[in-house]
């Protein structure tokens, strides 16, 4: 898997042409017809005060984003957990991604997906919630213009 550094990320993400980017965009019209990401079952009693709790299973368009994201690639090495910004802008439902460059998107994206690893649905959640299609579009609407 590849992984941009943070000496030069910007560089290599800002040479990208719209055909590198085509693996990605092209999941845009299949993300909006999908109805549901995340495929987990519901939460078990198994026992009195005892829950079987299940891993989360994602829909198979989260599988292919990894796959293209970690290919093109646009998954950063920076310290995701630290960033406060993107923290502030993912949890803002009406943030407007127009506002940032391409490459802070590539960094929401890494952080969405590198915090799923460690608490998982957090990436279908992202799906769930539109911030990863509305991102995608962003991208999209920069590369036209």
């Amino acid at each position: 898997m590849d992984v941009l550094k943070p000496d030069n990320y910007q560089e290599k993400i800002n040479s990208y042409s719209k055909a590198d980017w085509a693996p990605l965009l092209d999941l845009i019209p299949e993300i909006e017809k999908t109805e549901k990401f995340d495929e987990t079952p519901d939460i078990e009693l198994i026992a009195e005060d005892e829950y079987l709790v299940p891993n989360c299973e994602v829909n198979e368009i989260v599988y292919r984003f990894l796959d293209i994201v970690y290919a093109i690639p646009i998954i950063i090495d920076f310290d995701w957990p630290g960033w406060d910004e993107g923290r502030r802008m993912a949890g803002d439902k009406d943030f407007d991604f127009d506002t940032i460059d391409i490459p802070t998107k590539c960094k929401l994206i890494t952080a969405f997906v590198r915090n799923d690893r460690f608490y998982d649905g957090v990436l279908a959640g992202a799906f769930e919630e539109g911030i990863i299609l509305k991102i995608l579009k962003s991208i999209r609407n920069q590369l036209v213009a």
